[in-house]
């Protein structure tokens, strides 16, 4: 009975504890400024670890997702400075971003299925490619002097809420649908838990997993153009090891690395537990090397706890 209820509501049980024992020790914690401070600070690494449970529920992994961050935003600032109208500029910058996301995904997907090589392999390839394309695009400089209006995509608020956390809250709902309400998200579970009887269940396992990096792809793009936007910068350096922070956030959400079995909603919490947790360690001041320990500790343990589940 423990069991069950441990791994039914543990993660709820747990993010519940992290923030009582935060708002004790710090009276600024459950302030309305903090909390959606928090949600300001998740949202670029949530929307990209909703893409990242799509993977993973196929048992698959993107390491490429922090490189896209760099390069959609190097892209996006750019074609936003072209001489065009405003409105004009940002829906191009807004497309092609977009559309790289989800080309970078179509590739990794291809030569996932076709080619049959490790998502690992396709994926670190992507991500160094994407990464030196960022610094080659730029020659290593950041992209200055933006229309100003770009930057409330990211940085400016709508009644009182950041941007980006509605974005964010838009992702998740969208993709809580898709994955429990319709036949492609039937097709992904299948998949991961076994994907050999799924082909011969008649599933195009290759349209579907090709299809899981494209989602990936396109959601990094999206948060990298909502990155650029807040810092009103593209910086090809942007992005830097969020594909451990994404992968954290989605294991210690409950999805597992053997595929088949997560939720978008044990992301969010996964996502938040995390977020909390880096934002009570500094309002107690602890230092960033301390803090990486920490968050390293408590991925351990999400997987050890996988692990404990598969058996």
């Amino acid at each position: 009975m423990l069991s069950k209820i441990l791994d039914r509501f543990g993660l709820g049980i747990a993010l519940a504890l992290e923030a009582i024992i935060f708002a004790v020790l710090s009276p600024y914690f459950f302030t309305t400024d903090n909390l959606l401070n928090v949600s300001l600070q998740i949202s670029i690494t949530a929307i990209i670890a909703v893409g990242m449970t799509f993977v993973i529920l196929t048992a698959g992994i993107d390491l490429s997702v922090g490189s896209l961050v760099a390069v959609v935003g190097v892209v996006s600032t750019i074609l936003l400075k072209a001489d065009f109208p405003f409105v004009l500029s940002l829906l191009l910058s807004l497309v092609a971003g977009i559309a790289l996301g989800t080309f970078s995904g179509s590739v990794a997907g291809a030569f996932i299925t076709r080619f049959n090589i490790s998502p690992f392999i396709v994926t670190l390839a992507l991500m160094t490619i994407w990464r030196g394309a960022a610094f080659v695009v730029t020659e290593g400089r950041p992209v200055w002097d933006l229309p100003e209006a770009f930057s409330l995509l990211g940085g400016g608020r709508t009644l009182g809420v950041p941007n980006p956390t509605i974005i964010m809250a838009v992702v998740f709902v969208l993709a809580h649908v898709v994955l429990n309400r319709t036949r492609f998200g039937r097709y992904v579970y299948a998949i991961g838990g076994n994907a050999e009887a799924a082909r011969l269940a008649g599933i195009n396992t290759r349209r579907v997993v090709t299809q899981v990096y494209m989602i990936s792809g396109s959601l990094s793009a999206l948060s990298g153009i909502l990155l650029a936007s807040r810092m009103n910068s593209g910086q090809p350096n942007s992005g830097l090891m969020y594909e451990l922070d994404v992968i954290a956030a989605v294991v210690v959400g409950g999805t597992s690395l053997f595929g088949g079995r997560g939720s978008v909603a044990g992301t969010f919490l996964g996502s938040m537990l995390i977020g909390v947790l880096r934002n009570g360690l500094n309002l107690l001041n602890v230092g960033s090397y301390v803090q990486q320990v920490v968050v390293g500790v408590v991925i351990l343990l999400a997987v050890l706890l996988d692990q404990w589940r598969k058996k």
